[in-house]
């Protein structure tokens, strides 16, 4: 400890450290970015004390480490801080006449987008808008309506703008949705939705990076202190870094390099040429984990072993041939970077473990967690034990879950929505599982995903309650766990001497919140190395 001693120290009525065998603590002391002391005794760092340390003094507070949320899109939660909030209608006319009113104040021809994280069953029609009903919101300007990461429906100023008609080739792995009388509806879906978002022009470099802001803080003020980003273009990363010279990042980023609706490894190598800058980046904000490929589609085209229970004749897409994607995988591996590949159909998780078994078996010698299953949605239970004889770790959502159940029930039938992330099976096989929410699909929160865990609820009501997990578990799926998968487990997900003092403040144990309030429970304080990131009160 310098002169001045602590910059920061912190006495509770317990600080969770997750340090195995280590009981709560009462205080907790801060120098810089790190945490240098703790003590089981609530005085028992007062000598840190210094004219320059902030001290808190919280007799009833509980301290935890900082939440991980290892798979979901803050570049897309920054765009959304501008783009129009289609997610508050309830009904397609308010969804609609948002649009229209953004129309009014938008120059003719210029691009407007929607909001990513809503749900058409949220809407009263319980469908999406069409293409000829965003035509009446405005036909003088291209319309961008997003749902997801998988789907768009635009208008018909945008597919005319992208050349899109009824003889348009269907590009493999996607789709251009039709109405019943065969005319296209504005709909696409996945390989299919770069025949229209190649023409959208990126905002305003300023405006993006204050949507960078808004969108850490929020995550921030649900206690979470890190985000495993899994679609990041070229373009994304470099605002992303503009963002960080900025200082708008209060969240740390691990970025994932999108390799979505690639189909080939001539487009992955030209990839792997321009992250060549990023490689050797000590930044401990901001740096890229990886490449994110996509293997099938989300709620409506996730690749699955038998029919779709709504279309018998449908079992959802692979939007890769497989030995290409083992080609493209390998050339990923060898530059030294690693890989998360969606697969969320049991289907799509078979060929990923093939493909990754092919990968395993042609380059010996990968280091531990170079190849990760994003999602593993419908991992039975041989599929889970063979992820884990190969050493594969995954990442599962328990928010999406949540927030898709009515939507994927009425694709897959209750009994498949039941088994979707099983965290029980793969926790007892010893698998490396870690957790996020997959936003915008499912809400992003630390406790909104721990509660999901435990208790199995959905918009529907408990599904698969054999698969719930105990309070701790989830705990370390969002800590000591989502730091082993970002490589970190010696700078984050505990709180001990030498690690980043990345913690949150709970004004209750949230070991002992029943029920709704654990869902709804956010820290009067989140600290990210060393830095309050929220104001006290949280949101």
């Amino acid at each position: 400890m310098t002169d001045h001693g602590a910059d920061l120290l912190i006495r509770a009525a317990a600080v969770h450290t997750l340090v195995p065998g280590l009981g709560p603590q009462r205080a907790l002391a801060v120098r810089g970015d790190r945490v240098v002391a703790v003590s089981p005794a609530p005085n028992g760092l007062d000598h840190c004390v210094g004219s320059r340390t902030a001290v808190h003094d919280l007799p009833g507070a509980t301290v935890l480490p900082a939440f991980d949320d290892t798979h979901t899109h803050l570049v897309f939660a920054g765009l959304g801080a501008h783009d129009v909030p289609v997610h508050r209608a309830r009904t397609i006319p308010e969804f609609l006449d948002l649009i229209r009113q953004r129309a009014e104040t938008t120059p003719a021809g210029q691009w407007i987008r929607t909001t990513t994280n809503w749900q058409e069953l949220n809407l009263a029609e319980r469908r999406m808008p069409t293409a000829a009903e965003l035509d009446r919101a405005t036909d003088r300007h291209p319309v961008l309506v997003k749902r997801g990461g998988h789907n768009d429906v635009v208008n018909t100023c945008a597919l005319r703008l992208a050349g899109i008609t009824e003889d348009t080739p269907v590009p493999p792995g996607g789709v251009i949705g039709r109405d019943a009388d065969g005319r296209l509806n504005g709909r696409l879906i996945d390989n299919a939705l770069g025949l229209v978002e190649h023409l959208v022009p990126a905002p305003d470099r300023a405006r993006r990076i204050e949507g960078l802001r808004l969108a850490c803080a929020d995550y921030a003020a649900t206690g979470i202190g890190t985000v495993r980003d899994c679609a990041v273009s070229p373009e994304d990363y470099r605002v992303l870094l503009a963002a960080r010279a900025a200082g708008a990042l209060s969240t740390r980023v691990r970025a994932l390099v999108s390799a979505l609706g690639m189909t080939g490894g001539a487009q992955v190598e030209d990839l792997l040429d321009v992250m060549e800058d990023w490689r050797y980046s000590s930044d401990p904000w901001l740096r890229v984990w990886g490449v994110k490929f996509g293997l099938d589609g989300g709620l409506e085209a996730g690749a699955t072993e038998e029919p779709y229970a709504c279309d018998h004749a449908f079992s959802g897409m692979l939007t890769w041939e497989p030995g290409a994607l083992v080609e493209a995988v390998e050339a990923v591996v060898r530059r030294g970077w690693r890989v998360g590949t969606h697969a969320y159909g049991d289907r799509a998780v078979r060929v990923l473990l093939d493909v990754y078994e092919r990968v395993l078996e042609r380059n010996p010698g990968l280091p531990a967690g170079t190849l990760v299953m994003e999602h593993g949605g419908l991992a039975g239970p041989e599929q889970r034990s063979r992820a884990v004889a190969l050493g594969i770790p995954v990442t599962i959502q328990q928010p999406l879950l949540h927030d898709t159940a009515e939507v994927e029930e009425s694709f897959w039938g209750p009994e498949r929505v039941a088994r979707l992330f099983p965290a029980r099976g793969w926790i007892d096989l010893g698998a490396q599982v870690s957790a996020g929410s997959d936003f915008p699909v499912g809400q992003f929160g630390a406790m909104r995903s721990v509660w999901g865990m435990t208790t199995r609820q959905t918009v529907i009501g408990v599904k698969g309650p054999e698969h719930a997990i105990s309070y701790a578990e989830a705990l370390a799926l969002h800590t000591t766990q989502a730091a082993r998968l970002n490589g970190e487990e010696h700078l984050r997900g505990t709180l001990a001497p030498g690690r980043f003092a990345d913690l949150t403040v709970w004004d209750r144990d949230p070991a002992h919140c029943p029920g709704d309030t654990l869902r709804d429970l956010t820290p009067t304080h989140t600290f990210v190395g060393g830095l309050l990131v929220t104001p006290s009160g949280g949101r």
